[in-house]
C-alpha cells in the first residue's frame, strides 16, 4: 500500500483517491492537503465539492460515502465528513511513530526522492573579475546555493556554475588602465617574446583599484575610452601580452572570490565564465542567421521575440550594436548553447535579480526559436528581490555607497561577537573558538534573515532582529539545535541511551511526531516554487515545538525509565532533522551558544 518514497500527505492522498473510486468516483478528487485549521484535523480533502457539480450530487452525500469507506483504514485515527462537504483526516499515533521509526532507521531521514531525476544547470552567483563582492551578490548566492544542495539532495544531477563576468569591456578598460600607470611592462610590447613573467604585475587591492579608476575615466575621456573597447577587442582575438594579462586579473579575482564564497559556505562546482561562451558566439551567430530569425534594424543585429498573445511589449533582442559589440544577450545565448553541449541538461535556472526578468525573457525565446536547445528543455529565471534599508531603499552603506559583502560579513560577526560577551558562553570558549562561533552566528543570522522571506519579495535588513535569540531568527534555530545535542551529551554521560519510542503522551509530543512527518511534503513544495523559505519555515515549526515539548517535559529526571529513553529517540530525530535543514541552507551549528 505505501511506498517508501510517499510522504504522508501522498500516501493519504493515494488512500482516498482510492477510497472516492471505490464509491465510484474520480480518484484525482481524493488528493489531500494539509489542514488550514489544525485545531480541527491534521490533513483535509475537499474533492467531494468539486464532484458535486460533474455528478449532479449533492456534496454532503459523496463526502459521507467516502468517509464510510475509510473508516476501514488502519492509518486513519479520523476520517469524518463535515458540512458542506469536507473530509478531516487524522493518522493515527502507530502511524506517526512507524514513520518516525522509518526516519531513525534511515540515513535520509525517509525523506522523499524525486519521480524522476533531471539534469540541471544552476546559474547563480554572477560575479566581475576585478570587482570585489559587494551586498547585491548575497542573494544570489544564499538563494542559489540553497536550491542546489535541495536539487541534489532530491536526487537531481545538479551542476553550479557561478559564471563569471570575464570577457567584456571592463577587461580593456583595466588593460587600458594598467598600461597607462606602467606602460614599460612587457605586455604592452607587441615585440616581446615571452614568456610572460609568471606573477602578476599588480595585487588584488591594485586590481580593486582600477576598474572602477578606468571606468569613471572612460565616462568623461572618449580617447580612452575607445582605446579600452580596441583593448578588449584585442584581447578577444588572442593578443598574446592582453591573454597573458587576463589570466593574472583572473587567476587574483577567483582566488580572492573563492575566500569570501568559503565564508558563506557557498561552493560551486563550475567556475566558468563569458569567455568559456566566447567559443560558441559565432557558431550561435549562425545559426540565428541560417534560420532567419536574425535582421539588421537601425545598424545592431536583432532577434524580434514578441508573440500574438503577449500582454506586455516584449522589445526585439539586441545581438549586436550598430558599432560590432556585443552585449549580455549574446554571451547568454552562446553560454546556453554552450551548456547544452556540455551538460545536456533538462533545465536551466538562472538566480538573477527580478530585475532582469525582460532581459532573460528575451533570451530564453530567442534560444528556444533558435533550437540552441530542445523545445522540452526548461529555461527559468528564478528572480528574487532586493535587501533594503529602512528607509525601503536599496542598502547602502553610511556614506551611500555600495557596501563589499566582506565589509557585510565582518558587522554581522562583530555584531555576533558582542552578543556573545554578553552570555555566559564566551567566558568558555578561546578567542579562537569565539571568532569561529560568531562567524557561524552571524552568518546564520544573516542567511535566515534573507531566507525566511519568499525569493520575490524584498526585505529590510535589520541587524538587531536578524541576530535577536528569539523569534525566527538564524540563532533561534542554532540554539535550539545545540540544546537538543546538549541533552544528549548530558544522557550519555549518564548512561542514558535514546530507547524504543513510544505513542506520544501529549499533544505537544503528538504535533512534533507531525511535524517530523511533513518535512517531505515541504522539500518537494520548496523545489516545486524553487523557494527555500519554505525550508526556514519547516525549520521553526520543528524548533518551536520542540521548545514547547522540552519545557513541559523533565526529560532526564523522567522517573518511567522507558519513557525517558523514548523521549531521548525523540529528540535525536529532531537533532538530525534540524540538521539536515540547516545543511540545506549552508548553515553551520556552533558547538556551544
Amino acid at each position: 500500500m505505501e511506498n517508501k518514497n510517499l510522504t504522508v500527505r501522498q500516501t493519504l492522498s493515494q488512500i482516498v483517491s482510492s477510497a472516492f473510486e471505490a464509491c465510484g468516483y474520480d480518484p484525482e478528487l481524493g488528493a489531500v492537503t494539509v489542514s488550514n485549521r489544525p485545531d480541527l484535523c491534521q490533513f483535509q480533502c475537499n474533492g467531494a465539492l468539486s464532484a458535486a457539480k460533474r455528478y449532479k450530487k449533492n456534496p454532503a452525500i459523496i463526502a459521507q460515502e467516502v468517509a464510510a469507506k475509510l473508516q476501514e483504514e488502519p492509518i486513519l485515527a479520523k476520517a469524518e465528513f463535515v458540512p458542506p462537504g469536507f473530509l478531516n483526516l487524522d493518522v493515527s499515533d502507530a502511524y506517526l511513530i512507524e514513520r518516525a521509526c522509518k526516519m531513525d532507521s534511515d540515513v535520509r531521514l525517509d525523506l522523499p526522492c524525486a519521480e524522476k531525476a533531471l539534469s540541471i544547470v544552476v546559474d547563480y552567483g554572477g560575479p566581475n573579475v576585478a570587482k570585489p563582492l559587494h551586498i547585491g551578490h548575497l542573494r544570489t548566492a544564499i538563494i542559489g546555493e540553497s536550491l542546489v544542495r535541495l536539487a541534489r539532495f532530491l536526487g537531481h544531477k545538479v551542476v553550479g556554475d557561478v559564471h563569471l563576468g570575464d570577457w567584456g569591456l571592463q577587461m580593456g578598460l583595466i588593460i587600458e588602465g594598467l598600461r597607462a600607470q606602467k606602460p614599460e611592462l612587457c605586455y604592452f610590447d607587441e615585440t616581446f617574446g615571452g614568456p610572460y613573467p609568471s606573477e602578476p604585475p599588480v595585487t588584488l587591492d591594485d586590481l580593486n583599484e582600477l576598474y572602477p579608476a578606468a571606468s569613471a575615466r572612460s565616462k568623461t575621456d572618449e580617447e580612452f575610452k575607445a582605446a579600452a573597447q580596441k583593448a578588449t577587442g584585442e584581447l578577444q582575438n588572442g593578443r598574446p601580452g592582453f591573454v597573458a594579462l587576463w589570466k593574472h586579473f583572473l587567476s587574483l579575482s577567483v582566488t580572492d572570490l573563492k575566500k569570501s564564497y568559503a565564508k558563506l559556505d557557498v561552493d560551486f562546482d563550475k567556475w566558468l565564465g563569458e569567455s568559456d561562451a566566447a567559443p560558441y558566439v559565432d557558431e550561435m551567430l549562425g545559426i540565428l542567421k541560417d534560420k532567419g530569425l536574425s535582421y539588421v534594424s537601425d545598424g545592431a543585429l536583432i532577434v524580434d521575440v514578441a508573440k500574438e498573445d503577449d500582454e506586455e511589449e516584449i522589445p526585439p533582442i539586441i545581438i549586436e550594436k550598430s558599432d560590432g559589440s556585443q552585449l549580455y544577450g549574446t554571451t547568454d545565448l552562446a553560454t546556453i548553447l554552450q551548456r547544452e553541449r556540455d551538460f545536456d541538461p533538462d533545465e536551466i535556472w538562472y538566480v538573477v535579480d527580478n530585475r532582469q526578468s525582460m532581459h532573460f525573457k528575451q533570451v530564453f525565446r530567442c534560444a528556444h526559436l533558435a533550437a540552441l536547445v530542445p523545445e522540452e528543455t526548461k529555461l527559468m529565471h528564478i528572480g528574487f528581490g532586493t535587501m533594503n534599508g529602512k528607509d525601503g531603499k536599496p542598502y547602502k552603506t553610511r556614506d551611500g555607497g555600495v557596501m563589499r559583502l566582506s565589509d557585510l560579513i565582518a558587522t554581522v560577526t562583530d555584531a555576533a561577537r558582542e552578543k556573545m560577551a554578553e552570555s555566559a558562553t564566551a567566558s568558555v570558549l578561546s578567542d579562537e573558538e569565539a571568532a569561529a562561533c560568531a562567524e557561524k552566528i552571524g552568518i546564520a543570522a544573516l542567511k535566515i534573515g534573507d531566507l525566511i522571506n519568499h525569493r520575490t519579495k524584498d526585505y529590510i535588513f535589520d541587524l538587531d532582529r536578524f541576530l535577536a535569540s528569539e523569534g525566527k531568527t538564524g540563532p533561534y534555530l542554532q540554539y535550539a539545535a545545540v540544546r537538543i545535542h546538549s541533552v544528549l551529551e548530558k544522557a550519555e554521560a549518564q548512561g542514558f541511551t535514546p530507547g524504543k519510542l513510544l505513542p506520544p503522551a501529549s499533544d505537544t509530543e503528538r504535533a512534533l511526531l507531525l511535524s517530523l512527518s511533513g518535512v517531505g511534503d515541504t522539500l518537494l513544495r520548496a523545489f516545486s516554487d524553487h523557494a527555500p523559505n519554505g525550508i526556514c519555515e519547516a525549520l521553526f515549526d520543528l524548533t518551536g515545538l520542540f521548545n514547547r515539548f522540552y519545557y513541559e517535559n523533565k526529560i532526564l529526571t523522567c522517573p518511567d525509565a522507558a519513557q525517558r529513553d523514548s523521549w531521548l529517540k525523540l529528540i535525536s530525530i529532531t537533532e538530525r532533522m534540524i540538521s539536515l535543514l540547516l545543511s540545506l541552507l549552508a548553515i553551520q551549528v556552533p558547538e556551544k551558544m
